[in-house]
């Protein structure tokens, strides 16, 4: 658990006029790794240190999707789970107690201690309960004084910890990295790298074989120190943190999916520092949370398994839907995590919103994943050469989701939808007959409302035998209509392309924002005397312009005493009091004013809910003026963006802006100015305030300028024309929030 650090390109909403409290940016983390190369490198060559962990480490940790909600008897629940459920047979077989396990204060003689209350039978105890259910058993502690929860931390009992794990039989220890004293004048790098080393020689000394996850280099991300701290960490630990969280289990599913796409962007470049016994981690598979799609939770499978990344997953493992639990027990992709080869996948092609990663397999074989980050499905196209498989053709491509098997002469294309991925197992020659692999490509024109709109599909044999006969389907969304029902697909000699053509009416115009229409197109067809089947997804994506800011922000950030249970601000369920923003001038209608600038604060109900948090819209404004500012929140931590205008004459003008911590923090942050302030939110369980201004929920003011210095006074916009706010491409937002602070 660390404290995700957000560095974040977003959009801003406006807040003016009807605006409230909402957030007042959405998070889009752009994946910028390092450039991959066709030249495959070997990672890590060195042993392990403590000679464990030669494939990443697999299992379960209560951190992301309960927090501090944990109990004896939680952990075992989850523990039986894995056992149940088959997936500890898959090689899920680490159990781990994260943050809140221990006591306040270590006993009289220095020894850590469980909570009475969490763990009453200790946990010695626990530990055995899981070796009995022939599963590992794991706990976090802190390197620092305290972890980050304000439990007692190793700092200064680093070999009495060490010493005490091995006693109660704990076979992994993940090591956080709160609270570390640094000392004037002594370098942070230093004394992190000196602490991390004792404690992993300490857990060495005791004989016991115990995994060690390293958090080091989570707390550099962002510096000058952040690639010494990992390539440390790689010396002394089997795993190690280098980055952000994933979201937490309530977080919305924007917030997940951004935090996945994040992760993934700083991990994939990491790959020098993969080896057996070496594994760069991004942290949980959020695969079984809710406000993640089917296709996201694969998505993360694949790419986690492609990087070689420890598969240790946080939810609820007692409520996993089908769905989630035949993606976490996926054999053919957990095999590629697994790999005895050990080399993290690495880019070796990029585009528009697409990577091609490659992953060489023991044997000879190469994992090759085709992933779209942007906001519509697109046919991504790579080929065995570049995923470094040199030679003649044929090759065979297993689906690693499906299993179905074609064969290709060397070009591997897909359509991918939105956020998704296909992965295949790539292998020189084929085996028996195979039909050959078809790709697809979709051509949509604008929907609109009573109008025939053409989709057509060009298919294109890939394979090395003739595509005999196929025929075509396109489902539609229900209450429209498509014609023709069945699109037929003629003779195709290797390389060889044809397209459908489909009309689709009963199309309604889009509502205002983002919003997607999925059609998908389905090709049956007889290869090489086998029987075959291929499926794309055409995502159509608008983002249709607000009318106006009243139509586009909400007052769920505002909950009154009679159900503050409605509110959920940040993700975290927190939300201002009505009363108490009553008490301060902000009743519904009211007009706000700050920095010489007059908002109108929302009418509408406390509770209402609709976007409660920038999700990518767009804004029509008309009129004209001297400067822009906006009236919002950020969220527990500081929240900066980037907002965009295009104005009528087809021009843009950009900048950034950003909200500080809405809470506990200084108010003139990131050039922005309080323009309310209460002394107390309402939590999921009640009302909570603080006897002093430190403690106060507030709502700021910021001014914006094309460009503007960070602490600059509302400034001049040298355009009249009316403007149209409008999100950057392919931003998908999140509160980006992580509320212990």
């Amino acid at each position: 658990m660390q404290l995700r650090r957000t560095s974040l390109t977003v959009a801003v909403m406006v807040t003016v006029g009807a605006a409230g409290v909402s957030p007042a940016m959405a998070t889009s983390r752009a994946a910028t790794p390092a450039a991959g190369s066709t030249t495959v490198k070997p990672g890590n060559p060195a042993p392990s240190y403590n000679g464990l962990a030669l494939t990443p480490p697999m299992g379960w940790n209560d951190w992301s999707y309960y927090q501090c909600n944990i109990s004896q008897q939680l952990i075992l629940a989850q523990a039986k789970a894995l056992v149940t459920s088959g997936l500890a047979k898959k090689g899920y077989d680490t159990v781990t107690v994260d943050d809140c396990w221990l006591a306040p204060t270590r006993s009289s003689n220095g020894t850590l201690q469980a909570s009475p209350t969490l763990f009453p039978k200790g946990m010695a105890w626990l530990g055995k309960q899981i070796h009995a259910l022939g599963l590992k058993f794991g706990l976090y502690e802190d390197a620092g004084t305290q972890t980050c929860g304000g439990y007692p931390g190793v700092w200064g009992h680093e070999k009495q910890d060490a010493d005490t794990f091995a006693s109660w039989g704990v076979d992994y220890v993940k090591l956080d990295g709160c609270n570390v004293p640094v000392a004037s004048g002594q370098s942070a790098l230093a004394v992190y790298q000196k602490e991390y080393q004792t404690f992993s020689a300490d857990l060495v000394a005791t004989g016991r074989k115990i995994v060690f996850s390293d958090s080091m280099p989570a707390y550099f991300q962002g510096t000058s120190d952040w690639q010494s701290s990992i390539s440390d960490a790689s010396k002394v630990a089997n795993l190690w943190r280098e980055g952000a969280d994933t979201a937490l289990g309530q977080e919305s599913g924007d917030a997940k999916w951004d935090a996945i796409d994040y992760n993934y962007s700083y991990n994939v470049g990491l790959g020098k520092y993969a080896g057996p016994g070496h594994w760069n981690d991004p942290d949980f598979l959020l695969t079984g949370d809710s406000g993640l799609s089917t296709t996201e939770m694969q998505s993360q499978m694949s790419l986690w398994a492609e990087m070689s990344a420890p598969l240790i997953s946080s939810t609820d493992l007692t409520k996993l839907t089908p769905q989630a639990l035949a993606i976490l027990g996926n054999k053919r992709i957990i095999a590629v995590d697994q790999d005895s080869l050990g080399v993290q996948g690495h880019i070796v092609q990029r585009g528009k919103n697409y990577n091609v990663l490659t992953k060489p397999l023991a044997g000879g074989d190469a994992s090759v994943v085709l992933f779209n980050s942007g906001n519509t499905s697109q046919t991504i196209s790579t080929t065995a050469l570049t995923a470094g498989l040199k030679g003649a053709g044929p090759f065979t491509l297993t689906d690693l989701v499906s299993g179905h098997q074609t064969a290709t002469n060397g070009q591997i294309s897909a359509v991918v939808p939105a956020h998704g991925t296909v992965m295949y197992r790539v292998h020189r020659g084929t085996t028996g007959k195979l039909a050959s692999a078809v790709s697809m490509a979709f051509a949509n024109g604008a929907l609109a409302t009573g109008k025939k709109t053409p989709i057509k599909v060009t298919v294109t044999n890939n394979g090395p035998s003739a595509v005999n006969s196929g025929s075509m389907t396109l489902s539609v969304p229900t209450g429209w209509s498509v014609a023709p029902t069945v699109g037929k697909v003629g003779r195709l000699k290797p390389g060889a392309s044809q397209t459908v053509a489909f009309f689709v009416s009963g199309a309604t115009t889009p509502p205002p924002g983002p919003d997607t229409t999925i059609l998908t197109a389905s090709l049956s067809y007889v290869s090489d005397g086998t029987r075959a089947s291929v499926a794309g997804e055409d995502d159509i994506y608008s983002n249709r312009a607000y009318p106006s800011l009243a139509s586009a922000f909400n007052n769920i950030g505002i909950t009154d005493s009679s159900n503050y249970a409605v509110g959920n601000f940040d993700g975290s369920n927190n939300s201002f009091s009505a009363e108490l923003l009553a008490a301060a001038g902000a009743t519904p209608g009211a007009t706000v004013t700050s920095g010489g600038v007059s908002f109108t604060w929302p009418s509408a109900a406390a509770g209402t809910a609709d976007n409660v948090q920038a999700n990518g819209q767009t804004i029509t404004l008309t009129g004209s003026g001297s400067a822009l500012a906006f009236l919002g929140s950020g969220s527990a931590i500081d929240q900066p963006g980037t907002v965009t205008v295009t104005y009528t004459d087809g021009t843009t003008s950009s900048a950034s802006v950003g909200f500080p911590n809405w809470s506990f923090e200084n108010g003139t942050d990131m050039g922005a100015t309080v323009a309310i302030s209460t002394m107390g939110r309402y939590t999921p369980t009640g009302l909570a305030t603080r006897p002093t201004p430190t403690g106060s929920s507030t709502t700021r003011s910021r001014c914006w300028r094309a460009r503007p210095s960070p602490r600059s006074p509302c400034p001049t916009i040298r355009r009249s024309t009316s403007s149209q706010w409008v999100s950057s491409p392919d931003v998908r937002p999140s509160s980006g929030v992580d509320d212990r602070v």
